[in-house]
């Protein structure tokens, strides 16, 4: 089976709350703030084991994150000097006979903006969230895009841009899903951010269902 590029994104500079956040939901090498970043995502999930073992083997960069599912793979690999990190994406792109113009161009699904939180639906939120917690009255802005992995870079501009709080965060599976947080205007400023990056990744339209 061939295999599909569905995610691949360079991060230049990790956020602060972007870096804390995968640190402190991931299983592998943690990263910190002002690392650079790659994500890459594949069909079928299984490929990302031979992703990880050439990044891994070819430069200094470390994992926080493999999810190996039947139908998609995701690998974030870190490091201080953005050359490894780029260095590491071309390797990988090499072992699968891949150009990074092959990778999927994000497509957004789905954004909501609820101003003026309900304090009962804030609790819901909170009570399922991996990153800060949302306040009552506050705006919330929901973020749904596929392929997943793209999630990754929208929270992180968004946080580049505006002063937000980052409530949570899915960059795998079947969609991607991103949760923000902030004051109506800080939430216009993050969205604004997101979908500017979204819509400068290059690449191809459609992809494999499986």
């Amino acid at each position: 089976m061939a295999v599909e590029l569905r995610t691949y994104t360079f991060i230049d500079i990790m956020q602060p709350q972007f870096a804390s956040f995968t640190a402190s939901t991931a299983r592998g090498y943690l990263p910190v703030a002002e690392q650079a970043a790659l994500y890459v995502e594949v069909a079928p999930g299984m490929e990302i084991n031979r992703i990880t073992d050439v990044a891994l083997k070819s430069t200094r960069v470390r994992p926080a994150l493999q999810v190996v599912e039947r139908a998609y793979g995701l690998l974030e690999v870190h490091e201080f000097d953005q050359g490894e990190v780029r260095a590491a994406g071309e390797h990988i792109l090499a072992g699968l006979g891949l150009k990074e113009e092959d990778r999927l161009k994000p497509s957004i699904k789905t954004t909501q903006v609820i101003t003026n939180l309900d304090p009962y639906q804030a609790m819901l939120i909170n009570r399922n969230r991996s990153g800060n917690m949302i306040l009552a009255g506050q705006t919330l802005y929901i973020l749904e895009v596929l392929p997943a992995g793209y999630a990754a870079l929208a929270a992180n501009e968004a946080e580049k841009a505006s002063p937000i709080s980052l409530v949570d965060l899915r960059p795998y599976g079947a969609f991607g899903r991103l949760y923000l947080a902030g004051t109506e205007a800080h939430i216009q400023e993050a969205a604004a951010a997101v979908v500017h990056a979204m819509e400068s990744v290059t690449g191809r339209s459609g992809g494999q269902t499986m």
